[in-house]
């Protein structure tokens, strides 16, 4: 991926712009092929976390809180995520019978079996996106990430 030719410019990007620039273009390239993945499945990749976190849960319920500590992308509107889900009938939501201002939600077997299509989409979009990339180079890729 060329920087300078991707945004158009003929001058000399100084290597911290450059690494940033390029960061984000490599991230809506992610973002953009993940949710054409997903798009076949009418979920967005936002739903798609959502359900992950709550098939991690092993049958445990979880409330809104821990979804959205656990989210990849942080935001403010995971309820209407998880209402979207429930319109799919891919998760329930309850009042927890101990605290009634608590709600919990689940994931349901539609939503699991959904979920299973889901992740083969996304693990061969992975692989297109990573094939240029061998092991090391994933491995070095995640070092350098992880100074972050």
């Amino acid at each position: 991926m060329n920087v300078e030719k991707i945004i158009k410019t003929e001058k000399q990007i100084p290597i911290t712009s450059r690494t940033i620039i390029h960061l984000s273009l490599v991230e809506a390239k992610i973002n953009e092929m993940m949710t054409a993945a997903l798009k076949p499945h009418g979920v967005s990749l936002q739903q798609f976390n959502v359900l992950r976190i709550l098939r991690g849960q092993k049958g445990k319920p979880a409330n809104l809180s821990t979804l959205n500590e656990r989210m990849v992308t942080k935001m403010s509107n995971t309820t209407r995520l998880v209402d979207k889900l429930i319109l799919k009938g891919y998760v329930d939501r309850m009042v927890c019978p101990s605290n009634r201002r608590k709600v919990e939600i689940n994931i349901t077997s539609k939503g699991e079996s959904a979920l299973a299509l889901m992740d083969v989409a996304l693990k061969e979009t992975e692989e297109k996106l990573l094939q240029n990339f061998s092991m090391e180079d994933l491995r070095s890729i995640n070092e350098l990430l992880d100074k972050f």
